[in-house]
């Protein structure tokens, strides 16, 4: 029986729901539904090092990134001087994004789903990059890969890191939860 908000509901979240929170369930032997690890919130950051010689890098990298998010990108300011860099103190460097809710579910499946097979060459993520507290984080050399970003108006590429944070208790956990979505880590 749908309800009206299962109806709305991200494709791979009602996934979660229905498939991978039984199945973690089963294979962690919780017992609590609540206790089973999930998706958070999911931060894009693009630090853009020539912004500090030309601040339109910035902007444009904003606007990709909002365009890519859906939700407007703040920017990120030094938090320090660094002489051999040429960064000032309060010098705005770049921009992120924070996704929570439905954005981030459906940010996390055009992931996986779209950009990550567009990547040239690619073999997989590494399963190594986890922070020890079931966060993962991804780095990617440009944003080309989503379909969101027109080729034609990016004058310059800009990389980007993608942290994906779960409530997960361990790396193993937050591995498992991560496969079960779809992420394509190397064997």
């Amino acid at each position: 029986m749908a309800t009206a908000t299962m109806l709305n509901m991200p494709r791979l979240r009602e996934r979660y729901h229905q498939e991978v929170a039984p199945r973690l369930m089963q294979e962690l032997e919780i017992e609590n539904l609540h206790a089973v690890p999930r998706l958070e919130k999911i931060v894009i950051n693009m630090g853009v090092g020539e912004a500090t010689q030309n601040i339109k890098l910035l902007d444009a990298a904003a606007e990709n990134l909002s365009q890519l998010a859906g939700q407007k990108a703040v920017i990120t300011r030094a938090r320090k001087s660094i002489a051999a860099f040429k960064v000032r103190e309060g010098q705005p460097i770049g921009c992120r994004v924070t996704l929570r809710g439905r954005r981030m579910w459906e940010f996390f499946d055009r992931l996986v789903s779209i950009a990550l097979p567009r990547v040239k060459d690619f073999r997989g993520l590494s399963p190594n990059a986890f922070d020890g507290r079931g966060s993962y984080t991804l780095g990617l050399k440009d944003q080309l890969i989503f379909a969101e970003i027109e080729y034609e108006k990016v004058s310059k590429l800009v990389g980007m890191n993608i942290s994906i944070v779960t409530n997960a208790s361990s790396d193993a956990e937050a591995r498992r939860l991560l496969e079960l979505l779809g992420m394509p880590f190397r064997r």
